[in-house]
């Protein structure tokens, strides 16, 4: 099956590039928009067309898109804390001693990583739509975001 535009050359060249955007955050609640650097080292990539995979390391964290704006910031906020309250005792909790319980709870909930394509050299973001970290440890973390950049 052949697939693309007709006359369109086709490149074999694919490549895969992996860097790392590292951010310090306040603690739960703390939701950073980190649109403006994988933007940047999507261009930065010298690639036209492609996947970027946005991965945060640690299970106490999330990756995803939101509109962010003061409103919605404080919306999504209130929501984690009615899905998974800080105030509750978890079985993690007893585990470790570091009552985060909540933490690893929202983070599965978010999940670690999300895959935006791209095309001439630009993330595929709708208009109110941004790359954003969230922070949902009980202390300051310092994080670490794989951006794992895939195409020709």
């Amino acid at each position: 099956m052949e697939t693309g535009v007709p006359g369109e050359e086709r490149s074999n060249t694919v490549k895969i590039i992996n860097e790392r955007i590292r951010l310090k955050t306040k603690g739960s609640g703390d939701l950073l928009d980190i649109t403006r650097e994988v933007s940047r080292l999507i261009k930065e990539s010298d690639l036209r067309k492609g996947n970027v995979l946005v991965f945060v390391i640690g299970s106490t964290a999330g990756i995803t898109t939101l509109e962010y704006e003061p409103g919605l910031i404080a919306d999504i906020t209130q929501f984690y804390e009615e899905m998974a309250p800080s105030d509750r005792h978890y079985l993690h909790d007893e585990t470790w001693g570091d009552a985060n319980g909540f933490s690893h709870i929202r983070g599965s909930f978010t999940g670690p990583s999300l895959t935006i394509p791209f095309e001439e050299g630009i993330p595929l973001l709708g208009t109110w739509q941004q790359v954003v970290l969230a922070e949902f440890d009980n202390r300051p973390r310092n994080r670490e975001v794989v951006v794992q950049i895939i195409g020709e």
